[in-house]
């Protein structure tokens, strides 16, 4: 689909991200050259060069806020803008323009979705071992419902957007999005996936779900019988050494995040580092 045939806006929080910024809104410069779909860039609380960087994009709108928060940064964008529908984007996730086009077209046309999001897919290359593991057996749990939280984007309509007034002051934004909506609300459309960096270290892995882990809790989220039930799901994809390993993996580094949520500052935001450091010589 052409990204001309569509109109809307992509807005991309940023915050310290002159090191993937460019991967980012090189995908998009067609989007951004289409005059028919806004791309901006909101830096939040930033101390390098991202701004300067997203500047070098032809039709790329770059907003600088002092507050370094994601959720300010993505109210602020609402307010820059008056296109629907509206994707909001990680600074470090690539995406095509044909996923770009196809999502706005869904949320943009009678009876669509009210919120939905490209597929996505993970880049384990450079993880550890353990990391590895862990996403091998993460992809045999069968998916169940609409999922949009964890892919590092996704869109709602103006009908969607109309459920909330602004983006509450949180840290599982793309959770709490994921909860506003019933399945039949929500679409993972088939397109070119979007390519989502995981974290290339254990300990930045645990700080990763540990955070998350956090809050889904502080969403008020229950987590005992669908944790039980990927738990089953792994044990039950487990059909040989490796993938017991896997298991093994998943296991351990879940229940040391589980232990890791209950503390305080677990649902602050922490940002991976590992995935925006140069990669690793072999």
């Amino acid at each position: 689909m052409d990204i001309r045939t569509v109109s809307g806006a992509v807005i991309v929080p940023a915050h310290d991200e002159e090191s993937v910024i460019a991967r980012t809104l090189e995908k998009l410069r067609p989007v951004a050259a289409s005059g028919t779909v806004d791309v901006l860039v909101v830096c939040n609380g930033c101390s390098d060069a991202t701004a300067d960087v997203a500047r070098r994009y032809p039709g790329v709108t770059v907003i600088e806020i002092e507050t370094a928060s994601k959720v300010a940064a993505m109210n602020v964008g609402d307010r820059a803008t008056a296109r629907w529908p509206r994707l909001y984007l990680d600074a470090d996730i690539q995406i095509e323009p044909e996923a770009v086009a196809a999502v706005l077209h869904e949320l943009a046309r009678e009876g669509g979705a009210l919120a939905a999001r490209p597929a996505s897919v993970e880049d384990v290359h450079d993880a550890t071992f353990p990391v590895r593991a862990y996403y091998r057996a993460r992809a045999r749990i069968p998916e169940t419902g609409v999922r949009l939280w964890g892919a590092g984007g996704y869109a709602v309509s103006e009908a969607g957007h109309a459920r909330f007034e602004r983006f509450p002051d949180i840290v599982n934004d793309d959770s709490w999005i994921h909860n506003l909506f019933t399945d039949d609300e929500k679409a993972v459309l088939d397109t070119p996936p979007m390519l989502v960096r995981v974290p290339r270290t254990t300990k930045a892995l645990l700080a990763v779900i540990t955070r998350h882990r956090r809050g889904q809790l502080d969403l008020g989220v229950s987590l005992g019988e669908q944790s039980s039930q990927r738990a089953r799901a792994i044990l039950h994809s487990a059909k040989g050494p490796r993938s017991a390993v896997d298991a093994f993996c998943y296991a351990a580094l879940t229940q040391i995040s589980r232990m890791r949520s209950r503390r305080a500052d677990a649902a602050q935001w922490s940002r991976d580092p590992s995935t925006r450091e140069p990669a690793p010589t072999r």
